[in-house]
């Protein structure tokens, strides 16, 4: 299978979201996902009508996440945690906790898509545990990024709304095909 080549926005300063689903009572998979796109696009996002999906009806996530997957100027990626994987780590001798378990995929989706060759410059995190150590820590490991960490980012901020959609689209699908 061929990589699809980098659209020539990514060398320019991007912005990407990162949200979760799954991390409530867990049935199936948690599944992250993270919606990245130009800083210049930031404005047009807004325009997209992207809504924390929890205030969405499934026919309307499904609707935008369909045209979020159509615009070009927009990529777009999940990480799957299995329920196994989830259970091990927080029932190992040394427990990894979901805080621990949530920050490492979100670390993971960062690193994939610097990996891509996308020149990130800012990221929007929906918190998990305390938003400042959480802030300092992805600051350490991407000194070149500006991170915004905060409650209800999926409220605030367009990019984190479209992870949130990828994320909400995404879950009920591999739950689906979930064995």
């Amino acid at each position: 299978m061929a990589l699809s080549p980098l659209p020539k926005w990514a060398s320019k300063p991007c912005i990407m979201g990162i949200d979760e689903a799954g991390r409530g009572p867990v049935l199936g998979p948690m599944v992250y996902g993270c919606l990245y796109c130009p800083l210049s696009y930031q404005d047009n996002l807004a325009t997209l009508k992207f809504a924390d999906s929890k205030t969405l009806k499934e026919e309307k996530r499904e609707e935008l996440f369909e045209n979020l997957k159509a615009d070009a100027s927009i990529g777009w990626e999940v990480d799957v945690i299995d329920p196994r994987e989830l259970s091990a780590k927080m029932l190992k001798r040394e427990k990894i906790n979901l805080n621990e378990i949530s920050h490492n995929s979100a670390i993971g989706l960062v690193r994939r898509v610097l990996g891509m060759g996308v020149l990130l410059s800012e990221v929007y995190v929906d918190t998990v545990g305390d938003a400042e150590k959480y802030r300092i820590k992805l600051s350490e490991i991407f000194p070149g990024i500006k991170f915004v960490v905060s409650k209800k980012a999926d409220s605030l901020y367009p990019v984190v709304s479209g992870a949130s959609i990828v994320a909400k689209v995404k879950k009920p699908f591999i739950l689906q095909n979930f064995k």
